[in-house]
């Protein structure tokens, strides 16, 4: 039926005609859609320390800053690592310490995840390009603080060696858990 309908319009013409379309319509209308797949309501920060020559050095830690303004609320904190296929391990110790405004340590502990699996060594995470692979650890869940304003996450690795191969970068990322 539309066929018929295409076909008696262009019977006079003699052929199809087919329109185009303004290119930055169709940019706006894709940047558009990608802005709100991407929105995440939870998310109060994300942020990520890359580390040059793809290594994460002993004497480099991962210090990153966020602030709360809601000491009612609770919320899950994440470490975010993003290693290639060049790390020489499966598992990375990461120690890290939890900082209030006013420099009291509030957390510190020890952090053991997997990158790869133990048994077959297969790379775990999410793969976007190439030999990169993105990581999530939660280290701290459900927690309330009990002040506002700037705390901070120091991470450290804590890996037999002084310069850890592979690793590209060490993040935080800290949501709100929806009551």
């Amino acid at each position: 039926m539309i066929l018929d309908v295409v076909r008696s319009m262009n019977v006079a013409k003699g052929q199809l005609r087919l329109y185009s379309v303004n290119p930055r319509l169709v940019l706006f209308l894709v940047g558009l859609i990608l802005m709100l797949v991407s929105c995440d309501s939870n998310r109060v920060y994300e942020d990520n320390v890359e580390f040059k020559d793809r290594t994460w050095k002993i004497t480099t830690p991962a210090e990153l800053q966020f602030e709360v303004t809601d000491t009612t609320q609770s919320y899950n904190l994440y470490l975010d690592v993003r290693n290639s296929l060049d790390y020489p391990y499966a598992r990375l110790f990461v120690n890290y310490q939890l900082v209030d405004p006013n420099g009291t340590v509030l957390k510190k502990e020890m952090l053991t995840e997997n990158l790869f699996d133990v048994k077959t060594g297969e790379p775990n995470g999410r793969s976007g390009l190439g030999d990169v692979y993105d990581h999530q650890f939660g280290f701290l869940t459900n927690y309330t603080f009990n002040k506002t304003g700037k705390h901070k996450v120091r991470f450290e690795q804590f890996m037999r060696q002084d310069t850890l191969l592979g690793i590209l970068a060490v993040g935080l990322r800290v949501e709100t858990i929806q009551k």
